[in-house]
C-alpha cells in the first residue's frame, strides 16, 4: 500500500483525501484502511533522507495566493458595475448547491500584470481555468464566451463574479451565451468561500509571484484535471470529475 500512498502524494493529494479514496475503494480489505493520522506519521516519524524529502515537497500548501478581498476591494478595478445583479437575486437552487449548473468566477492575479480566470461549479466543486491575456473587460469577456460554449446549457446556468470591472460588459456575456450573471456583495467575502478556497488550492501549481502568461490553455487544462481528479472529503470523497461526469451523463 505504500507505493499507492506514495503515488497519490505525488499528484498532490493530501493525507486525508487518500485515507477517504482507500476507505471508498477497498470497502472490505481492512489492509488498506488507514487513518490519514497514520500517513502524516509515517512521513514525519518512518521516513528518512531523500524519500522524506522527496514526499513532504507534495504535501499540501495551506496559504492562500491572493491578497485579502478587503485589499482588492479599494483598488481601482473594483467598484460600481451598471446593472449588476446582486448574489441576493441568485436562485436557491445555486445556494444550497441542489443542482448542478451555478458557477463561481474570478480573475486570478499575479506578477508581470498576468491574470487567468477561475471557474469553480458549486455542487460538484468542479474546476475550469481559462487562459486570458489582459484584464480589459473586452478580453476578459470574450474568453469566457468561448469558454462556456463548451458546455450544454443545463451545466451552465448562472455564474457569480467579483465585482471587478472586467465584468463590466456582463450583460454583452448574458447575451451571447443566455449565462445570468450576479455579483458579490462588497466587503462581504464569506459570500465566496467556494472560488476562495480553489484559488487557495492553486497555489499548488502557481506559487506566489509566478508569471502565469506563460501557461497555454493546454496546461491550465492540466492543472484543472489535477484538482478535478482529487477526492474531495465534502463530497463523501468523490472526486469533482465524477460528480460532474455523473451531471454530464444525466443531462444525455
Amino acid at each position: 500500500m505504500a507505493h499507492i500512498v506514495a503515488g497519490k502524494l505525488h499528484w498532490q493529494w493530501s493525507p486525508e483525501q487518500i485515507a477517504g479514496w482507500l476507505k471508498r475503494t477497498y470497502p472490505g480489505d481492512e489492509t488498506f484502511q488507514v487513518p490519514h493520522e497514520t500517513i502524516y506519521r509515517s512521513l514525519f516519524v518512518q521516513a528518512r533522507g531523500a524519500l522524506k524529502k522527496e514526499l513532504l515537497e507534495h504535501l499540501r500548501r495551506t496559504r492562500i495566493m491572493r491578497r485579502s478581498r478587503h485589499h482588492t476591494q479599494k483598488t481601482d478595478n473594483h467598484g460600481r458595475i451598471i446593472g449588476a445583479v446582486s448574489i441576493s437575486e441568485r436562485p436557491a437552487t445555486a445556494e444550497d448547491r441542489a443542482v448542478p449548473g451555478h458557477w463561481e468566477g474570478d480573475l486570478l492575479c499575479e506578477s508581470s500584470n498576468s491574470q487567468i480566470a477561475t471557474l469553480v461549479e458549486r455542487h460538484t466543486r468542479y474546476v475550469m481555468l481559462v487562459k486570458v491575456t489582459s484584464k480589459d473587460t473586452e478580453t476578459v469577456t470574450n474568453a469566457l464566451i468561448k469558454n462556456a460554449r463548451k458546455l450544454a446549457q443545463e451545466l451552465y446556468k448562472s455564474l457569480t463574479w467579483d465585482r471587478g470591472k472586467e465584468m463590466a460588459v456582463h450583460k454583452r456575456f448574458t447575451l451571447a451565451t443566455d449565462i445570468k450573471v450576479y455579483f458579490y456583495d462588497s466587503h462581504n467575502p464569506w459570500q465566496r468561500r467556494t472560488n476562495e478556497n480553489t484559488n487557495g488550492l492553486l497555489r499548488q501549481y502557481f506559487p506566489k509571484g509566478t508569471d502565469l502568461s506563460v501557461y497555454s490553455q493546454a496546461k491550465l487544462n492540466a492543472v484543472a484535471r489535477r484538482l478535478n481528479e482529487r477526492p474531495r472529503k465534502t463530497l463523501n470523497h468523490e472526486t469533482p470529475a465524477e460528480r460532474f461526469n455523473q451531471s454530464v451523463a444525466s443531462t444525455g
